[in-house]
């Protein structure tokens, strides 16, 4: 595991840490997070609202991507949205597909506690030779 690129993300992801979004674990193009689906995160027919489905995946996406330790945006995403949850845990994990030159594709399934589907989501990125800002705080 690549401990420094987790901490990196457990601290300077702000919005994903307001969400409860956790990073359980990152390796060089791989990441796996998860979420805990609590009131706050449930839309009005009182199921996890898809933007925080959409954020958990997109979380796990960007560490992904960025556990080189240089700087990946995204170019293109999307999402489909397979079946509904109320409650529990989901789990989203992130695996790279391709990586060519300074693009990558990346598919990320997202999952609740009995292995079902919640969505899938597919990531194209676009890999700089810029290294994360305020990487080298995290290092050990």
């Amino acid at each position: 595991m690549l401990e420094h690129i987790k901490k990196f993300f457990a601290d300077r992801d702000r919005f994903a840490k307001h969400t409860g979004i956790e990073l359980v674990e990152v390796s060089e193009g791989q990441a796996t997070a998860r979420v805990e689906i609590t009131e706050h995160l449930l839309n009005s027919a009182n199921m996890i609202h898809g933007g925080a489905i959409f954020t958990l995946a997109d979380f796990a996406f960007a560490a992904a991507c960025n556990s080189y330790g240089q700087i990946a945006l995204s170019i293109n995403v999307s999402i489909n949205f397979v079946l509904a949850a109320y409650e529990g845990v989901l789990v989203a994990n992130a695996r790279e597909v391709t990586r060519q030159g300074k693009l990558s594709t990346y598919e990320v399934l997202v999952t609740n506690e009995k292995q079902e589907i919640i969505a899938t989501f597919q990531g194209l990125a676009y890999h700089k030779k810029n290294p994360l800002i305020g990487l080298e705080k995290y290092m050990d």
